[in-house]
């Protein structure tokens, strides 16, 4: 039986979406680093992976674990078509805004900065919400489009397809922003039924 980790009192959460590094802390034991079987070393897929608890947790279900690590970095990271990388990683932030996942909001935020240089527009999608205009249709067009294929019931649908193709996005662009955004509407329940992040400590101490 998998181990129930005491709650974190005193655990210095985040006061709001931030593109700042964050810790994340789990409610179920992580398998420790050192007792990880080469099967689940291997469904880490990189090494440096067997350091964070939450992909040491997720390794407790190997097959499951590597499946998702493999689609995770197809969708995000295989460019040779398709839309670039900095909109992939929009449609990442603008589902984990609207689904409230602070972790998952701050990795893809910042990778969206990092390959857009679009910091400010980046950061008033998380001061603002879903709804902020970024400048452009074509950002505003792939957090809507996002942000339909979050919602419960499902509102994704033929006019935001449209929307998508009239701000410039071809099939295949299309079709990477809607993977970019429905993985992460998944991997944001899972998460945040998992464990909840944390401010670093060398922030708090101001280094």
């Amino acid at each position: 039986m998998t181990e129930l980790v005491t709650e974190y009192p005193d655990l210095a959460r985040p006061e709001g979406f931030t593109q700042q590094g964050l810790g994340w802390v789990p409610w179920l034991a992580p398998v420790d680093e050192q007792d990880l079987t080469e099967e689940q070393r291997d469904a880490l897929i990189e090494p440096s992976r067997a350091k964070m608890p939450y992909f040491r947790l997720l390794a407790r279900e190997p097959e499951a674990l590597k499946a998702r690590t493999l689609t995770d970095l197809d969708i995000f990271f295989n460019t040779s078509g398709g839309v670039g990388r900095a909109e992939r990683e929009l449609a990442a932030t603008a589902t984990s805004r609207h689904n409230g996942c602070v972790f998952c909001a701050s990795v893809h935020s910042a990778a969206a900065t990092r390959e857009s240089g679009r910091e400010a527009d980046v950061q008033r999608l998380l001061d603002e919400g879903v709804d902020a205009d970024l400048g452009d249709e074509r950002w505003n067009a792939v957090v809507a489009s996002s942000v339909a294929l979050a919602e419960t019931p499902l509102s994704f649908g033929a006019a935001d397809v449209d929307r998508l193709r009239a701000a410039g996005f071809d099939d295949a662009e299309i079709v990477d922003v809607i993977n970019g955004a429905a993985f992460f509407n998944w991997a944001n329940r899972l998460m945040l039924s998992l464990g909840e992040p944390e401010v670093p400590a060398r922030r708090r101490a101001g280094a």
